[in-house]
């Protein structure tokens, strides 16, 4: 086995354990977080693997998540139907009515703005 396929294995490991905390997982495997994006950019089997346990992690935490529920969390059941609840009218917006008629006027700059401008292009 290779050392890169090695230092694959052990970053797929590591993030396993961290949830999928690049930082984290890098440390732990003893690699650069930039290693682990360009193997997901050149590895399209080492990429698969990546998104299969940000797939597992993401169960996990609807798993605490419908566990908050069950225990009675409103926090957590709120968050629920905000996310999960759309279809069913469980979501948060503002609405904005306007009265009459509106106008939008749109003037030229004057010359001390144009000028003003232009010296920051000038400096650029």
């Amino acid at each position: 086995m290779t050392n890169t396929k090695k230092k694959k294995e052990a970053m797929l490991e590591a993030l396993e354990k961290s949830l999928g905390v690049v930082t984290n997982a890098a440390k732990a495997a003893g690699i650069h977080r930039d290693t682990h994006y360009n193997w997901i950019r050149k590895d399209e089997d080492y990429k698969a693997k990546v998104e299969e346990l940000q797939e597992v992690a993401l169960d996990f935490a609807e798993s605490s998540l419908y566990k908050q529920i069950r225990d009675g969390n409103v926090t957590a059941t709120i968050f629920y139907l905000k996310t999960r609840g759309k279809k069913r009218g469980y979501v948060e917006r503002q609405e904005i009515s306007q009265v009459g008629e509106t106008k939008i006027v749109v003037e030229p700059l004057s010359e001390s703005a144009l000028k003003a401008i232009e010296d920051i292009i000038a400096d650029a």
